[in-house]
């Protein structure tokens, strides 16, 4: 049966979700879009003078979706925690490796652009060579996000695989995130080792299934709620 904490955390999530989502895709095509050039990490370095107020805007809301994404982890371990303890324990651990990633690109992003305004110990520094060491910071930075994508194509998958197996949504739904999580991980992955993999997979594609799985899953939680499990099958699952 599923108790009043399982369903209070399946809401928290889907609000959670639904926010962090909205506002992330605002802030990005409104700030951080018309400064980033991609595979230039160079070119992103030298707009950053230039726009630098929005950029700060931009990384204020990426750091409120690290914290959202902390939230959604926990509220996914509550939901599926009865299913399978351990391996949703370790699917929200994953998710929170991407959190760390995340931060670590968050703080690399500052890091890029005090170098580019030649502050503190970068007083002095030719501006071409604060051009080249930003943008290698920034370019440091994408390395610890892909790193941060394959555990959040991991965990996700997981999370996934005990919702396929509880029933609480429809197979359907929660194959399709397996399917779509796997792929963003292994996507990740391959960015991280091939540079090249670009040029097969595009990186505004890679999380959209993900996405749709998501906002499937979050829709499913307002208009039905978590299904009740066949006792059999929990019997199962937890077997």
């Amino acid at each position: 049966m599923i108790d009043p904490s399982q369903r209070l955390a399946a809401r928290v999530f889907a609000i959670t979700y639904l926010i962090s989502f909205a506002l992330g895709i605002f802030a990005f095509y409104r700030w951080y879009a018309p400064i980033l050039v991609w595979d230039d990490p160079s070119a992103t370095a030298r707009n950053l003078i230039a726009h630098e107020d929005a950029f700060r805007m931009y990384l204020a809301f990426a750091f409120l979706h690290g914290v959202g994404c902390i939230v959604i982890a926990g509220a996914l371990y509550i939901v599926l925690r009865p299913v399978r303890r351990g391996i949703s324990l370790f699917a929200g651990l994953s998710m929170l490796m991407y959190v760390g990633m995340w931060f670590v690109w968050l703080l690399d992003q500052l890091h890029a652009l005090r170098v580019m305004c030649g502050r503190g110990a970068w007083q002095g520094f030719d501006p071409q060579h604060l051009q080249a060491l930003a943008g290698l910071q920034l370019a440091s930075g994408q390395d610890a996000y892909y790193v941060g994508l394959t555990f959040l194509g991991l965990g996700t998958a997981l999370f996934s695989y005990l919702l396929f197996r509880s029933g609480y949504i429809p197979r359907v739904l929660a194959g399709w995130g397996i399917a779509s999580s796997l792929f963003e991980g292994i996507c990740g992955f391959a960015y991280l080792l091939f540079p090249g993999f670009g040029a097969i997979v595009s990186v505004n594609w890679y999380e959209m299934p993900v996405l749709l799985f998501n906002v499937g899953f979050c829709a499913w939680i307002f208009v039905k709620g978590l299904g009740q499990p066949e006792p059999a099958t929990l019997r199962t699952v937890r077997s």
